[in-house]
């Protein structure tokens, strides 16, 4: 079908977006439709580059005052969540038709929850630790070393598929290919997230007693939110990915919103207030490592 068509035919048949209030620069990087569905609200990337920053600066500075090293991989993360921001503003102010900057943002906001997973995974494995293995179906090293595998192996076939569509839509080719190679990436995430939440719902259930002697509830429960919210959000891009190029979760930056900035920002500001550097403590951490994974 895609090859009996010409080329303005395929732009229309993918999405076509095209702001007539943003006329196209049509400079080397410039496809000829807006790839977002839209033209992204600076309003929005500005205030999440900016909530990003005002946490990096939160949980960097308790990383330091409680000597908490192993929760760089966090500010990690949040580094990534500013950069793709601040290239989703520039899409919204300076150029929403640059292919340079849809790319830029999609790997990096695509990216950051990978670190900030790792993160909610390390504390889940610290855990289990502390409070009994007994309580756990796996130990806590497979725990963390599986999971984090699994985010980084699905996130690289995610930024590969996403690189694909968009120099499919630069080209005005077919991106039907490149769409499934995203989706492949996602459901897979999906998946392993699917597991790890019952594996911690499983857990928690089991060490509830252990959980309320040691003082953990409120971190417990904090944890535990900031997890269905990771989760929440990849649904969400795995739903997004499903519809396709030009369907009403992707062409509407509401569902963006709501769905991809609001829960990881939920999640940056739970463990800010319940940092694991004040919570669990480096020490605690740096003997779960000693004993359990092989070094």
């Amino acid at each position: 079908m895609w090859q009996q068509m010409s080329a303005p035919e395929i732009v229309a048949r993918s999405f076509g977006y095209i702001d007539t209030d943003f006329p196209n620069p049509n400079g080397e990087n410039d496809t000829s439709v807006i790839i977002y569905g839209y033209t992204p609200s600076i309003g929005l990337a500005a205030f999440a580059a900016a909530w990003f920053f005002v946490h990096l600066v939160v949980h960097t500075a308790q990383n330091f005052t409680t000597r908490c090293w192993w929760w760089m991989t966090f500010s990690t993360g949040l580094i990534f969540e500013i950069v793709g921001y601040i290239a989703r503003s520039l899409s919204a102010k300076e150029d929403p038709y640059n292919l340079i900057f849809f790319v830029l943002q999609y790997f990096f906001i695509v990216t950051a929850p990978v670190f900030l997973a790792a993160g909610i995974y390390t504390i889940s494995s610290a855990l289990i630790s502390r409070l009994g293995k007994t309580y756990s179906f796996l130990k806590p090293a497979v725990i963390l070393g599986f999971f984090i595998t699994s985010d980084v192996v699905s996130t690289i076939v995610q930024i590969a598929g996403a690189c694909l569509v968009g120099v499919k839509e630069s080209q005005r080719e077919d991106p039907t290919t490149a769409n499934h190679i995203l989706l492949a990436g996602l459901a897979y995430q999906v998946f392993a997230m699917s597991i790890f939440v019952t594996l911690m719902a499983t857990f928690q259930f089991r060490a509830r007693h252990a959980i309320k002697e040691h003082g953990y509830r409120l971190f417990c429960f904090a944890c535990s939110v900031a997890t269905i919210m990771v989760y929440l959000r990849t649904i969400f891009r795995l739903a997004e990915t499903a519809q396709g190029l030009g369907g009403n979760l992707s062409t509407n930056e509401v569902f963006f919103a709501c769905l991809e900035f609001a829960p990881i920002a939920v999640v940056v500001l739970l463990l800010g207030i319940w940092h694991p550097g004040r919570c669990l403590g480096a020490k605690k951490y740096l003997d779960y490592i000693a004993t359990e994974l092989p070094i």
